[in-house]
């Protein structure tokens, strides 16, 4: 990796104000201030989208072709998805919500660059937008879910909020939303390996992590059907399993000279 540098433009204000909105999200909601909270939760949002927007007039193309674009893009989910599972799943954890959309900015403000360049052929594609936003919607899903595994596996059953259901049941929630975007987003790679590359499927170090990280989520809900909610710890431990297996995915791969591949070029 390159030493951390500051962004001295647009874009850089931008994402930076966005952190700051974010983390100070994090603090409002954690001291229970709901309203001032959730304002400056989307207000990082905003400013997230801006910096979107920026890149994509700056590159001709939705900024989705390295991991600076793909982390910004996340963190603008933060705050949607976060709306989201409260309202409709009831699941708890609006401060670390917040906190995960700063940590997501963080690489993006000090350590990827933006590097507005065309795209290469391999991605000069309409499944480029498909492909990777099924795969960034599944992983912040799938790894809030670990975070509520994590709550879980700590002993800490109550919920956070009023009216949200416990971490066990968050989990369950969660990992059923997440599972099918992640179906979906293994699948397109697929179909889109074979336009791209002759072939479904080319053995790459990135599908090998993509598929481990499914097969992680098979095994939580083989674990289920089999035991329900009766082996709680086994449960929270491949859900949390899983959220590793998406940082490794992520950023490792793309990031390690030992996994290089076909993917290499999203860095």
């Amino acid at each position: 990796m390159s030493a951390m540098v500051v962004k001295a433009d647009m874009l850089g204000g931008l994402i930076y104000a966005a952190m700051v909105a974010y983390l100070a999200a994090f603090v409002a909601l954690a001291r229970k201030r709901a309203r001032a909270g959730g304002t400056l939760f989307a207000l990082g949002c905003v400013l997230c989208l801006g910096a979107i927007l920026t890149c994509w007039l700056q590159a001709g193309h939705p900024p989705l072709q390295n991991l600076f674009g793909v982390f910004l893009c996340l963190g603008a989910l933060a705050y949607p998805l976060s709306v989201f599972w409260r309202r409709v799943l009831r699941v708890a954890g609006s401060p670390a919500d917040a906190l995960m959309g700063f940590v997501l900015l963080f690489p993006v403000g000090f350590e990827f660059q933006p590097d507005p360049v065309g795209l290469p052929p391999a991605l000069q594609s309409p499944l480029l937008v498909l492909h990777v936003g099924a795969y960034m919607l599944a992983y912040v899903v799938l790894f809030k879910a670990g975070l509520q595994a994590l709550t879980g596996l700590v002993g800490k059953g109550a919920p956070a909020e009023d009216g949200a259901v416990g971490p066990q049941e968050a989990t369950w929630r969660l990992v059923r939303l997440g599972f099918p975007l992640l179906t979906l987003g293994l699948v397109l790679g697929a179909v889109w390996g074979k336009a791209a590359w002759g072939d479904y499927w080319q053995w790459d170090p990135k599908e090998l992590w993509s598929l481990a990280m499914w097969l992680v989520y098979v095994a939580y809900f083989q674990v289920r059907r089999m035991f329900g909610e009766r082996r709680p710890r086994l449960s929270s431990a491949l859900v949390l399993g899983g959220a590793v297996v998406i940082v490794i995915t992520l950023s490792w791969v793309n990031l390690a000279r030992l996994f290089a591949g076909k993917h290499s070029y999203a860095l």
